[in-house]
Parts: structure tokens; sequence; C-alpha cells
């Protein structure tokens, strides 16, 4: 494998690229919910006045924004973040338009999840700390014999959500 060059500040060797309906509004999202910071001198506008290239830090990564261009598809994004507080994250999003998928739940590893969509139909993965979490299956290995047991909420939030997801309405926007 050859040698990764340097990497510029506020980046990771993989960074999320999010296409969305009103990146300006979706900036702003982030920011709010997730006490992101744009990157300045960043936000790039195209010759039709639509935003081609921002980006938002949060933590220790970037997420690069786009307007999406009128002949581009609805391509949604499936973002992880490991946030302290996964519940007064769900409630800022709430008031900022957007929707409770899974609520906080327990899962394995020492971590809760819970999952939101935005208002522009992307899925949000949150993960905080858990103090005390019950033992589940790994992917390195472990007993199977949870195929045998009810979903857990966890597992049927996910599921519906996928089923549900489509294009945003204009009106879904915040």
């Amino acid at each position: 494998m050859s040698q990764i060059p340097a990497i510029p500040a506020a980046h990771n060797t993989v960074n999320p690229f999010v296409i969305v309906s009103d990146a300006a509004g979706f900036i702003d999202f982030v920011t709010e919910v997730f006490d992101g910071r744009e990157s300045p001198g960043l936000r790039i506008p195209d010759r039709d006045g639509s935003l081609i290239h921002a980006e938002v830090v949060i933590g220790d990564s970037s997420v690069l924004i786009s307007d999406r261009k009128s002949d581009w598809p609805f391509t949604p994004a499936f973002l992880q973040v490991y946030v302290p507080d996964s519940q007064e994250v769900l409630d800022r999003a709430v008031e900022r338009g957007g929707t409770v998928v899974t609520p906080v739940s327990s899962f394995y590893g020492g971590f809760t999840l819970s999952r939101l969509q935005d208002p522009w139909g992307n899925l949000w993965w949150l993960y905080s700390p858990a103090p005390a979490v019950e033992p589940g299956p790994t992917a390195s290995g472990g007993s199977t014999d949870w195929h045998d047991r009810k979903p857990s909420a966890v597992y049927t939030t996910l599921m519906e959500a996928m089923r549900r997801l489509g294009e945003p309405t204009s009106g879904d926007l915040a």
C-alpha cells in the first residue's frame, strides 16, 4: 500500500461528503446540533450561485458539503458520530426539524446508540458512553443465539427507517 500524503488540518484519511438541497441550511443544522464549526473561507459558490463546496468540522472530523444540482439524484448520507450526550443531541435536532429514528438504547462496547434523520433525509448514528451495557454479539465472534431472539429497537428502527427513506420534499427542509 502506498503512503498516504500529508493530511490537511481538520481532515482525516476518510471524510464524508454530503450533498443536499439547501446546503446553507444544512450547515446551520450541523453547527447548531453537533456544535460544528464551519471552516472559514471554504464556502465556495458555483457559477449558478449554489454551493459547490463547504466544510464543517465536528470534533476532529470534517464533513464536506455541497448543494445538489437539479439533475443530480437524491443521495442520503449515513453518518456515525460519537457525542458526549446523545439525548441532548437528539433534542437539539428535533428542535431544528430532525426526527428521532432510534431513541437512546443500550448497545454493546460501552456505548448507547441512537439515530436521527435530519430534514434533508440523512441518517445519523449517535454513540455515547454508557455506564453499564449488556454484553452482546460482536463482529469478531461470540454467540449467534441473538438471531433467535426478538429483534431489538436498535435493529427494528433502522429497518423501518430504511424502508421509509426517500427524497425529502421542500416542505421538509428546515
